[in-house]
């Protein structure tokens, strides 16, 4: 079926999205959550599948998830290794915690670690966070675990069986979920932080096995802070078009 669509229009619209990192705590209507996860569901999947399931934890879940997650991360503040990443393994180590996906804690690949290392840069930047100030930069990261004041958290997870492929459709439902609240006016940032600690979560949702968590994601109405205002590069189309073999 033929739509009348304006294509330049979309394009502005899908670049006006941010990560937004400070939210109001203004509740987040039910019907509003289920309209932008029903956007979601929009998105191809793998022979329709949909590999995935959603947490929704808002209220008093989310509040004991928050406080759970800021109790482990106090822990790692005070455990050995170097930067926040060290910290965690050894905390993992020592305390045993359960992780759903190490790769979170995997250092960048040469490859991928410049353009990690630059938004990092610009965005302590617009925060007058100095490089050197370990305080400020610990707090600012346990901004994650306080979801970053958003009164709603969705968890994600995808079914194991098919892996990559099951991340590939997580992410095309991610997306969208995330263009349609950035069209009712609702902010989200997408979260790998909180994907250490699954079994936190477990313990408030009934999960299947067969699932892993890959992220989060913050959902809410965005405040005015300076960080909202962070604009994070974006890359040329030249930059991941491969070249022909000569």
């Amino acid at each position: 079926m033929k739509r009348d669509f304006d294509a330049e229009n979309f394009n502005t619209f899908a670049a006006s999205r941010r990560s937004t990192r400070d939210f109001l705590p203004t509740p987040v209507p039910d019907e509003v959550i289920e309209e932008i996860i029903a956007a979601g569901l929009t998105s191809p999947s793998w022979s329709n599948t949909r590999p995935f399931v959603v947490a929704v934890a808002k209220g008093e879940v989310r509040d004991r998830l928050s406080a759970e997650f800021l109790s482990r991360f106090e822990l790692v503040k005070t455990g050995q290794g170097e930067g926040i990443i060290g910290k965690i393994k050894a905390l993992i180590r020592r305390k045993g915690l359960p992780t759903s996906n190490w790769l979170v804690l995997k250092k960048y690949h040469k490859d991928l670690l410049p353009r990690s290392q630059r938004i990092g840069k610009e965005l302590f930047t617009q925060m007058g966070i100095d490089r050197d100030d370990k305080d400020a930069r610990d707090g600012f990261w346990a901004r994650n675990y306080e979801f970053f004041g958003a009164p709603v958290e969705l968890f994600l997870f995808t079914h194991k069986s098919l892996g990559k492929f099951a991340a590939s459709d997580a992410g095309l439902f991610m997306q969208n979920l995330m263009l349609s609240a950035h069209s009712k006016g609702l902010g989200t940032c997408a979260q790998g932080s909180v994907a250490v600690w699954e079994d936190a979560i477990r313990k408030e949702f009934e999960i299947s096995k067969n699932h892993s968590l890959l992220c989060g994601i913050c959902v809410g109405y965005p405040s005015k802070s300076q960080v909202n205002k962070f604009e994070a590069n974006r890359i040329s189309p030249s930059e991941i078009m491969l070249p022909k073999k000569s």
